[in-house]
């Protein structure tokens, strides 16, 4: 199988990319390297075994011609190339609006151009404003308003969803789309917001632990590995075409009592301070107090859900940064 990987050399592509070169597939990465980085992708690209099954393309997904070629040649496209974190959205509104619209439209257009079947990667953030749980794929959805920009990524890829399903419904396209709920695992940085990453920076060089707002608002995490899995496995599942899919964890966990958890792994001495939102973002910034995931879908579809526990997964990331960041106890 030959698969076309769109931001193939960021945190959850360049794992996708590792899980399908180990099975024996040929694997296509295009990234424009904004929030990738060819590091993630080292390790394969100097493996000899994938010598002739992995091709790496540092471009931007608006090239139409390159997209064209690319996806023109495999057998099947995964669509991850987003502009992504909270604190990158609201520094670059019109750059993230181009490339998650317009970038999936391209995607889009050319797959049903050669009728390779594509996965369109969604987020969490799409159901807004809700505070119930756990959060169900036929969920209404609620934002704020337009001048909070922090609305806008969530709007975009609402778009996004709405195009996958109007090329399935109109032109038979097979598509699947998955809502991701905070995926974290080893090579996700802390750049633009990712709170794990960070807070776990912060507890290994004993700098204070920030948490925004008043720590009440809660998050479940996914391991990486459990991400890839579910992809993999929807990927072969002809039932999932058509569908929108929440992938997610379990485990609900204030961002408070995440602080303390990582704060005691790691026998920091750093305090956790406080930052209001205003100081954190600018004022056009909002939080969604509550996010977590119905998983009824993904087990009826896949027979399976993300089983790591949250332990797990903190160790893992913490054990990450202590050996490739070069921070110390």
């Amino acid at each position: 199988m030959r698969i076309l990987i769109t931001g193939g050399m960021g945190f959850i592509g360049s794992h996708l990319a590792d899980a399908y070169l180990k099975k024996g597939d040929t694997v296509y990465v295009i990234d424009n390297l904004t929030t990738g980085s060819l590091s993630n992708i080292k390790h394969l690209r100097q493996n000899p075994l994938y010598d002739d099954r992995f091709f790496t393309i540092v471009e931007d997904i608006l090239n139409y011609e390159k997209m064209e070629d690319l996806i023109s040649r495999v057998d099947m496209v995964i669509h991850l190339a987003a502009a992504v974190g909270v604190q990158y959205i609201i520094d670059n509104p019109i750059s993230s609006i181009i490339t998650n619209v317009r970038g999936t439209e391209i995607v889009l257009e050319i797959a049903n151009k050669y009728q390779k079947k594509v996965l369109i990667t969604s987020t969490s953030e799409v159901y807004g404003k809700h505070t119930h749980a756990p959060l169900r794929e036929t969920d209404d959805c609620v934002y704020g308003p337009s001048s909070r920009f922090r609305w806008s990524y969530a709007a975009g890829k609402f778009i996004d969803e709405f195009t996958a399903l109007a090329y399935h419904k109109e032109k038979g396209l097979p598509v699947v789309v998955i809502r991701l709920f905070n995926t974290v695992g080893p090579r996700q940085t802390g750049r633009y917001g990712m709170v794990i990453p960070r807070f776990v920076k912060q507890a290994l060089s004993g700098a204070p632990i920030t948490v925004y707002g008043d720590g009440t608002q809660t998050r479940t995490f996914t391991h990486v590995k459990d991400v890839v899995k579910a992809i993999m496995l929807l990927m072969k599942e002809n039932r999932a075409e058509g569908e929108v899919v929440n992938i997610g964890g379990r485990e609900e966990i204030s961002i408070l009592s995440l602080a303390k958890k990582i704060k005691e792994m790691t026998e920091s001495s750093s305090e956790i301070k406080f930052v209001p939102y205003d100081v954190a973002y600018p004022k056009d910034f909002e939080d969604m107090q509550r996010r977590v995931p119905s998983l009824e879908k993904l087990k009826s579809l896949i027979g399976y859900t993300p089983d790591t526990p949250l332990d797990d997964i903190l160790y893992d990331v913490i054990e990450y940064f202590k050996r490739w960041e070069g921070i110390a106890w």
